[in-house]
């Protein structure tokens, strides 16, 4: 196994004291927003096994067999299938949805065909890959999944107020689900844009004071107003309130789905996802928001948020989903347990988030930290992350909780 040296990515959205104070250094002043576990080309985790630090993506690719297990390469070709994530929000995210493999295969290749750069502000394919996602709480995690149900959305939006917001209640209310919720985000997302400003200004206005008063939607109305806060006059505000809100305690999670639109507003949280770059986003943000294609993509399906929670199969707490490229659990070691043995037959990435949890390969004698090599063993601390090559036979033992991706096997 080999102890990961990882990027954290500056983007502005990120908490500037969550991930210091879960990895115990000093805060900069400057947001912290996510540090990346595997062999994403875009910031690919740093191993050493002797010869100094290389990238684990070429390491991966130097021996793709030896690393990743030949069942894997098989399923998913010779690359580590998903992207594990310490995700700090400080901030709302942009609110956005992921094509499913189809659509990405189709989107990446027109683009490609038409010449788009991979690195053009309009591009919305990056690859040719979907990206489902899960997150995990660490701390309180506030966040936007999937439609709510019109008549709900209806009664959110009416209760605001604002007599320009009534149209859309009626189309809530008048259509059939799939209609009503098409239409309405259409017409937000397509609105002349100083128009739709001053209509998300005056619900902004009137979802702060309705926040403040209290009453069944006082939380939902307060991150609609945070969200204006952030992004003045800016239509994914109303999209938003489209949205289920929901506040994921620590343990709980979301599984992000094709076609589900969804956005993070706050908290602590680790992250797994398949290793994609594809991003179609409805607003909150600056960036660009492709209006046609993202209604292609949107799956107009009302929806609870779907909370997660794991379920426990002999001893390992597991976050159920139905994709195969990742799979995220995780071990509670408690002092005086006897050493637990993990599976070994995928390639893992194991993360440390609270606590001490040693780690050691089976048989071997005891070792000190760092890269590991035959013999060796190493303890993780909060925000520390080891890569285990499929068939590497490792042992848990200690005080803390310790979350492992892997693939489906």
């Amino acid at each position: 196994m080999d102890r990961l040296a990882n990027t954290v990515r500056p983007y502005a959205w990120g908490s500037t004291t969550a991930l210091p104070e879960l990895l115990g250094t000093a805060a900069t002043g400057e947001p912290q927003a996510e540090m990346w576990m595997g062999a994403h080309p875009g910031a690919p985790s740093r191993i050493d096994r002797g010869a100094g630090p290389v990238s684990l993506a070429e390491v991966i690719d130097a021996a793709p067999e030896a690393e990743l297990g030949a069942d894997t390469v098989r399923a998913f070709g010779p690359r580590l299938p998903f992207l594990l994530k310490l995700l700090a929000a400080g901030s709302p995210l942009s609110l956005q949805v992921h094509p499913d493999l189809a659509q990405a295969q189709e989107g990446f290749a027109d683009e490609e065909r038409r010449g788009v750069p991979v690195d053009a502000a309009h591009r919305n394919y990056k690859d040719a890959n979907h990206k489902p996602e899960l997150i995990v709480a660490l701390t309180p995690f506030d966040g936007l999944c999937g439609f709510r149900h019109p008549a709900q959305a209806a009664d959110l939006l009416e209760g605001l107020g604002v007599d320009d917001l009534k149209p859309y209640a009626d189309v809530l209310r008048a259509s059939p689900e799939e209609d009503a919720l098409r239409e309405v985000l259409t017409a937000v997302l397509s609105a002349e844009r100083h128009a739709i400003a001053t209509t998300v200004e005056r619900a902004a206005v009137a979802a702060d004071q309705l926040a403040a008063k209290g009453g069944p939607h006082a939380d939902a109305y307060a991150a609609y107003a945070v969200l204006a806060h952030h992004y003045p006059g800016d239509p994914g505000v109303l999209a938003a309130m489209l949205l289920n809100h929901v506040q994921l305690q620590p343990g709980e999670a979301l599984f992000l789905g094709a076609g589900i639109p969804h956005a993070y507003l706050g908290g602590l949280g680790v992250e797994l996802m398949a290793n994609s770059d594809n991003v179609l986003r409805c607003g909150l943000t600056p960036k660009h928001v492709d209006v046609p294609e993202l209604l292609r993509v949107v799956r107009f399906e009302a929806r609870d948020a779907g909370v997660l929670r794991p379920e426990e199969v002999d001893g390992e707490e597991v976050y159920e989903t139905p994709i195969d490229e990742f799979r995220l659990s995780r071990f509670a070691a408690a002092p005086g347990a006897a050493p637990r043995p993990l599976p070994s037959r995928t390639p893992q990435v194991l993360l440390c988030t609270a606590g001490a949890v040693e780690l050691r390969e089976v048989g071997a004698e005891a070792g000190a930290g760092g890269s590991t090599g035959a013999g060796a063993g190493l303890t993780l601390t909060p925000g520390e992350s080891v890569f285990v090559p499929a068939g590497e036979r490792i042992t848990l033992s200690g005080d803390g909780m310790l979350f492992r991706a892997t693939v489906v096997a």
